[in-house]
């Protein structure tokens, strides 16, 4: 079966197992189906377990979440589709797959903007974060409910310690489909080229990559370490997860099983950060062990080295909310 068959095969087949609605509008059983890229292994799928059910428990089982992880319906990108076509209910979108929708987002990658996750998080949850989103359910059918974690993104390769931006002088590095981080790779001098989550072990294990670009969670999670060697804490630039629910969805559900699905996505987006910071140094360790070499490269050059990137996005973004961006990032 050729792709664009099997997407919409899928689509057709979420489309008929959707949303039930009694004739006069009253929900009673409703099924949720709920996608994202995250394996099994990874903080995501166990919050959205948790997710479940909170949502199920709140709505005495008349509302019921699906869990579709590790792209089984497809990449980030065909999901996000779906989701807008009002064939998937609701994704754990990537930031760089969600700024496709609401440009805007793609300010919160640029390069070294924030310190740490909890500076991002208070931003995210701030009104400038809320603003990023606020177009979504108008132009393009889809509502953001709340920012989840990926967190600050290292570096990991097989060909040497980063420790300048010289070290990445030509290496061919995966990322995931995010202008953003493709426009940081070129200014440190890198030959960057997107790919879907599902296919990177595998193409890390075959040399298509010389190396790849992932928060410590998600390195660990799919067992990166097997067929990377080097891992380097550049911190190059912060990624979070939008999760977002289909308009058309939205619209079908009851004010009050809105307020459920709503609180539950805002709920174990905390807990979601929660699980990445606590995991953080424990999986460190873990990856020492395995036998990867890691390393703390001086991040003064890769910030000189980036600089052209502010440059860049202002033309795309526009001066002024590049600038509102980096205000609220920096505010105490």
């Amino acid at each position: 079966m050729k792709k664009g068959e099997r997407i919409a095969s899928i689509a057709m087949m979420l489309l008929f197992v959707s949303v039930s609605i009694f004739a006069h509008g009253q929900p009673e059983r409703i099924n949720l189906k709920l996608g994202y890229s995250s394996p099994e292994s990874n903080p995501w799928h166990i919050c959205a377990q948790k997710l479940a059910q909170y949502v199920s428990d709140n709505t005495n089982g008349n509302v019921t979440v699906s869990l579709f992880p590790a792209e089984v319906l497809g990449s980030d990108k065909q999901m996000a589709e779906m989701l807008k076509m009002g064939t998937l209910d609701m994704q754990i979108c990537p930031q760089g797959v969600a700024s496709d929708y609401a440009p805007e987002l793609a300010a919160i990658g640029l390069p070294f903007l924030f310190d740490s996750n909890e500076q991002a998080a208070k931003f995210l949850d701030g009104p400038v974060g809320a603003e990023l989103v606020k177009n979504l359910p108008e132009k393009q059918g889809m509502r953001a409910l709340a920012y989840w974690e990926n967190g600050m993104r290292q570096t990991t390769n097989n060909v040497r310690p980063i420790k300048d931006p010289a070290d990445l002088k030509g290496m061919k590095i995966r990322t995931p489909n995010d202008k953003m981080t493709i426009s940081i790779y070129k200014a440190l001098g890198a030959n960057p080229a997107p790919l879907a989550y599902n296919e990177l072990y595998m193409a890390l294990s075959q040399g298509v990559f010389d190396g790849q670009e992932n928060p410590v969670v998600n390195i660990h999670a799919s067992k990166l370490y097997e067929v990377q060697k080097y891992l380097s804490f550049t911190n190059h630039k912060y990624e979070c997860k939008v999760f977002l629910i289909s308009e058309n969805t939205w619209k079908k559900l009851s004010p009050e099983y809105q307020k459920v699905v709503n609180d539950a996505a805002k709920k174990f987006a905390i807990e979601n950060r929660e699980m990445f910071a606590q995991e953080d140094k424990e999986l460190q360790e873990d990856l020492v062990a395995k036998g990867m070499s890691l390393n703390t490269p001086n991040l003064e050059p890769f910030r000189k080295a980036t600089a052209s990137v502010y440059d860049e996005w202002r033309k795309t973004l526009g001066t002024d909310l590049v600038n509102k961006v980096i205000a609220a990032a920096q505010a105490k």
